[in-house]
């Protein structure tokens, strides 16, 4: 055995990432990296639902666009938000973002995340240097950033430089939504860095019971929104989509400014 070997065996590497595992009940199986907490989920029954509160809110930006021709998932955990917008975005190209080549092929073989085509793009790649890739300026019309690691107690990316470089890579109009932790002290440094980043125009949806707190940037010109036409809409994806869409508005409608005319201002 030479000097070198035994020194790699006495002081062994730590790994780069931590384990993926999995647990299953009541019909659902969910994805963990090594410790209790859930990472993702999926109904065994229903493989392209979405299971968890936190991740149906990701979807808010569907009240304020249509399905965008790019939209980009940073952090794939389980791929419910990739699997969700590749089947029902019919018209979009849906790419995910994940570091850890382990989570790919538990989304893979696990969660029965299809494999790439023309539509459909699954790159191993840190977050950080795809927003900061100047190919991607402008390029994407809804960006979702759910970046957690084992500890699963906020994003491993917060800082006001790394909203920024999301906020570059939206196309006008765009929309952000990224999944924080509410009752830990990184929400309030993620909603200050988004504000900073995205001038202000930043909201959260109200806590789900899990501890999930979700909130939506918006990028490009101000917009306005009649009420009453929201409300409408709501009611159609909520239809269409088995989505929560009403709750979602009745939740905004109380931390968004209205106008005189019952318009929501963002």
């Amino acid at each position: 055995m030479t000097t070198s070997n035994k020194r790699s065996l006495r002081y062994p590497q730590t790994p780069r990432f931590a384990p993926v595992t999995f647990s299953e009940e009541g019909g659902v199986r969910y994805l963990h990296f090594g410790t209790q907490w859930v990472q993702g989920a999926m109904r065994l029954r229903a493989p392209t639902r979405i299971e968890l509160e936190y991740a149906q809110q990701m979807m808010a930006w569907l009240l304020f666009l249509d399905p965008p021709a790019h939209i980009v998932q940073l952090g794939l955990g389980a791929a419910t938000l990739t699997k969700f917008c590749y089947r029902y975005c019919q018209a979009s190209r849906v790419t995910a973002v994940e570091l850890n080549p382990a989570v790919v092929l538990a989304a893979r073989t696990m969660f029965e995340l299809p494999a790439n085509d023309e539509r459909l793009s699954v790159i191993e790649s840190d977050a950080w240097d795809f927003v900061h890739d100047s190919s991607h300026y402008g390029a994407i019309g809804v960006l979702q950033v759910d970046l957690y690691d084992a500890t699963a107690h906020g994003p491993v990316l917060e800082s006001t430089a790394f909203y920024r470089a999301c906020r570059s890579c939206l196309a006008a109009p765009g929309i952000l939504t990224v999944n924080l932790f509410g009752d830990h002290p990184s929400f309030a440094r993620n909603m200050r860095s988004l504000r900073e980043a995205f001038e202000g125009r930043v909201v959260a949806l109200p806590i789900v019971h899990d501890g999930n707190r979700v909130a939506l940037a918006f990028s490009g010109p101000p917009l306005a929104f009649d009420w009453d036409a929201l409300a409408a809409h709501a009611r159609v994806l909520e239809k269409k989509w088995r989505l929560p869409a009403r709750a979602w508005l009745s939740a905004l409608s109380e931390v968004m400014d209205m106008d005189a005319q019952h318009q929501l201002l963002i």
